[in-house]
């Protein structure tokens, strides 16, 4: 009897120290407030996502391995706090991919977003050098049409280059995580 709660006990503990380790000192563990007091320029969208943008980045899958690479080609124009960013992303396999982002932006930092694969419409917040976007996003068909719960984090290096760090979820299980930098296309 004694080994059986021993057992319990101690599964329990292992399920209450993982979801803390998650809540607070994993990739859910951060908020935005956590970097309103940051050092270095804040990110506004309309300066740091405006004009021509290049992006490189890998994806990985649920065993941490990269499934695969891409490049990407953007161009984000705004108006007012009122924006579009036109994305075409190309995949190692030869896939391209083009999304088209209307992006709202409240005077309070708050971001309103949404695409043709995106349910609804995403909610994010910049804060000092970050922006963080959480939205649920619809795998094509061919890829199962499965919705992922997204939480998008950009952090503004001192540079002006942008890096991103994704996290896809389905049913609170990581399925993939994206990493990718972007910077402005420099003129031809």
């Amino acid at each position: 009897m004694e080994t059986v709660f021993l057992v319990c006990f101690g599964a329990v503990l292992m399920l209450i120290l993982g979801y803390l380790r998650n809540r607070y000192f994993g990739f859910f563990g951060q908020s935005p407030s956590d970097y309103s007091d940051a050092i270095g320029e804040p990110f506004d969208l309309r300066t740091h996502l405006n004009g021509p943008i290049v992006c490189e980045g890998v994806i990985y899958g649920p065993t941490g391995r990269v499934t695969s690479r891409f490049v990407g080609d953007f161009v984000a124009k705004w108006t007012g706090n009122k924006g579009v960013m036109t994305e075409r992303f190309v995949y190692d396999s030869g896939d391209e991919v083009l999304r088209e982002w209307n992006l709202t932006l409240g005077n309070d930092g708050r971001i309103g977003a949404t695409a043709a694969d995106v349910v609804g419409e995403g909610q994010g917040m910049q804060s000092g050098p970050t922006v963080q976007l959480k939205y649920k996003f619809k795998l094509p068909a061919e890829q199962g049409g499965h919705v992922l719960d997204t939480t998008d984090w950009m952090y503004l290096a001192p540079n002006g280059t942008i890096v991103n760090r994704s996290q896809f979820r389905k049913y609170g299980i990581k399925v993939a995580e994206l990493v990718a930098t972007m910077r402005r296309k420099e003129a031809a």
